[in-house]
């Protein structure tokens, strides 16, 4: 004789049979883009390294990183973004470590609209960057604190040293339009190409204009061979690099030619020489902390500091995402990029961060941080 089942029982099976109908939440899936080989892989592979320092679970969700290398190359970079949305069904794309290579992504992740998270300062034509934001801070702002820094030291004219492609050109823009409102003319601008073992023919050039200060603009080990080419052409001025040249390769393959260099940079990499009021300390310092346990004393670059903030993106948009949609779903992707949009002030290791729905830059011209290189080291200039 079957037995009467009490209303308690009732209630407790239906919420079983509910809990059994009901879809588990699906994991959410990010696809990463950087150059591991070619001549981004100074900068990809520690950008790599602290993504493996990365929790499987950002704010209790389980996260799976789709790692694919772009070799340095647009078109290797625009395949692994077709590859992530069509087989991955990626929630969010984060890549690449290389201007050139990301701008190229751009499209293709609006298209599907899918949130592009780039890690290089990647310009696009207005209104073209509705689904990507910067980890990086952008040319104009890191210009501001260079420029401020040349008054400071009395340069009033500056030849220019940079590559042929986007980066370059942006840079030139930004130091360019930076310079003549402090009254200083960029006087000599010479360009190479990112392959280039050799710009003999722009030092010479460069040097026989012989401006208060030279501005290089190149990235990763690339940084130091140009600036090698203008000290052995005996100039003795004031050399100046990019937040793309924040790295230990600079003085590892520059040597004595880079010492007195001065380099702007996020503050990801300083954190222990940061005032105790800087709002990037804490974090700069957990970055640093993390990664040189892990992989060795002087092996953190300020790309790897973005892999870091991108964790801090993470936790802070995927709470306010899941409140509107699943993973994997066009919905949640747009919940992404809205959250993204509305997150607020938010410290990053490279400094404070408010994207809005205008600014897909966030950062403030408070940001840059002028480093000089001593003794084989960056120092933060006072």
């Amino acid at each position: 004789m079957m037995k009467r089942m009490t209303l308690k029982t009732l209630v407790a099976a239906a919420a079983l049979a509910l809990l059994g109908a009901a879809p588990a939440m699906a994991d959410i899936n990010i696809g990463i883009s950087l150059s591991l080989t070619g001549p981004g892989s100074g900068l990809g592979i520690p950008m790599q390294n602290q993504f493996k320092l990365w929790p499987q679970t950002i704010a209790g969700e389980k996260v799976n990183l789709v790692i694919l290398d772009d070799a340095s190359d647009p078109g290797k970079g625009v395949a692994n973004t077709r590859r992530f949305i069509t087989e991955d069904k990626v929630d969010m794309i984060i890549g690449s470590c290389l201007t050139p290579v990301a701008a190229a992504m751009a499209p293709v992740a609006a298209e599907a609209k899918t949130v592009q998270l780039a890690a290089s300062p990647v310009g696009t034509p207005p209104g073209q960057d509705g689904w990507l934001f910067r980890l990086p801070q952008s040319n104009d702002v890191m210009a501001f604190a260079m420029v401020e820094h040349m008054k400071k030291q009395g340069v009033k004219t500056v030849g220019f040293l940079g590559y042929t492609d986007a980066y370059g050109e942006l840079w030139l823009k930004a130091i360019t339009a930076a310079g003549e409102k402090a009254g200083i003319k960029v006087v000599a601008a010479e360009r190479f190409a990112r392959t280039d073992t050799s710009v003999t023919p722009q030092a010479l050039k460069l040097t026989a204009a012989n401006p208060d200060a030279m501005l290089v603009v190149a990235s990763g080990s690339g940084a130091a061979m140009p600036q090698m080419a203008i000290v052995e052409r005996g100039y003795k001025g004031k050399v100046y690099q990019t937040h793309a040249a924040a790295t230990m390769d600079l003085m590892r393959i520059g040597g004595k030619a880079v010492e007195g260099t001065f380099v702007v940079s996020g503050p990801a990499m300083v954190g222990a020489q940061l005032a105790d009021s800087h709002p990037s300390k804490k974090l700069a310092m957990d970055f640093l902390a993390g990664f040189e346990k892990a992989y060795g004393v002087g092996s953190a670059n300020q790309f790897a500091g973005h892999s870091y903030d991108a964790k801090v993106v993470l936790e802070k948009i995927i709470p306010m995402a899941l409140k509107k949609a699943k993973p994997g779903t066009a919905e949640f992707r747009a919940a992404l990029k809205e959250s993204m949009e509305t997150m607020g002030r938010t410290v990053f290791s490279h400094g404070v961060m408010n994207w809005t729905a205008q600014d897909h830059w966030g950062y403030t011209n408070e940001t840059g941080v002028m480093l000089k290189v001593t003794d084989g080291k960056f120092i933060v200039e006072k």
